[in-house]
């Protein structure tokens, strides 16, 4: 009978200190009220770097995504060649994350936009020049890094007569920027742009030596572009602003603000269609040049 009257003392002992612990735990977390809230943005932001990380593990060819924290998703925007197959494959590498997973259609095709033809030329090629820039006191240019790429140097007309300089330095895929050399001091350099980033809802303006100067909107930041064919790069900005093939490397600004060098995307300028752009104030640092 004493055996079995301490184990009920002792467990009722236990059970109040039990109680009590709770009681202060509850204090504790009414204490902090933002915990929860805490705890349950950790938990979502570790479900779209999973998601995130699955699009990257599928390995499918022609899409763009991002993360949008805001809305709690990672947006896939797929070009007309990504078949519902790899779409599933996408959405299966995810797993139980899948839901994180938005997927937007696009018409076209999401390519490099490097074509033979008119601006900036070399080797059979045709891109566009991005901004003005000075390393070092001496001044170069920036353009595509797809474009630097394949063009050891550049003349400015298409019998390539007429010299502008080498390419000094591209990065293509990962990122897509080069930087060229003007060797020739009698070509005009014209400035005036400051350098800035680009923020999603903002209107800018593109030009480029095939379609010219048209406008559009940033869509995305922090893009990702696997383009059909091969290459990725990534933290692009995205907009609806069209482009074609030639445009590579053309100026995406807002004012006089630069913001970006044309990298590549879908459609053409009389349907409309999707761009991605490099930041150029990542080129600029990684060239240690600057606008003037």
């Amino acid at each position: 009978m004493t055996t079995r009257h301490t184990t009920s003392r002792n467990a009722r002992t236990v059970r109040t200190r039990l109680l009590a612990l709770a009681a202060v735990v509850g204090i504790a977390a009414a204490a902090v009220p933002g915990a929860a809230a805490a705890s349950q943005q950790d938990h979502a932001a570790a479900r779209l770097a999973r998601a995130d990380d699955a699009v990257t593990r599928a390995g499918v060819g022609g899409i763009a995504w991002h993360v949008d924290e805001e809305a709690g998703r990672v947006v896939v925007t797929a070009d007309s060649t990504v078949s519902r197959a790899e779409i599933a494959r996408i959405e299966k590498e995810a797993g139980a994350d899948a839901g994180a997973i938005e997927v937007e259609r696009t018409s076209g095709v999401f390519t490099p936009l490097l074509s033979a033809g008119d601006a900036i030329y070399g080797n059979g090629y045709r891109c566009s020049l991005g901004f003005n820039v000075v390393k070092g006191g001496v001044p170069h240019f920036l353009t595509a890094g797809h474009c630097g790429n394949v063009v050891d140097t550049w003349y400015a007309d298409s019998g390539q007569r007429t010299l502008v300089g080498p390419t000094t330095g591209s990065s293509f895929p990962g990122n897509d920027y080069a930087l060229v050399r003007y060797d020739n001091t009698s070509l005009s350099r014209p400035g005036g742009f400051t350098a800035a980033d680009a923020y999603v809802g903002e209107s800018v303006k593109r030009t480029g030596s095939t379609t010219g100067t048209h406008g559009g909107t940033v869509t995305a930041l922090d893009v990702t572009v696997r383009y059909s064919g091969g290459g990725t790069v990534r933290g692009m900005i995205q907009t609806n602003v069209c482009a074609e093939p030639g445009d590579s490397g053309g100026a995406l600004y807002d004012g006089t603000k630069a913001l970006g060098i044309t990298s590549g995307g879908s459609g053409d300028c009389r349907t409309g269609g999707t761009t991605f752009y490099q930041p150029v104030t990542e080129a600029l640092a990684k060239y240690g040049a600057s606008l003037y």
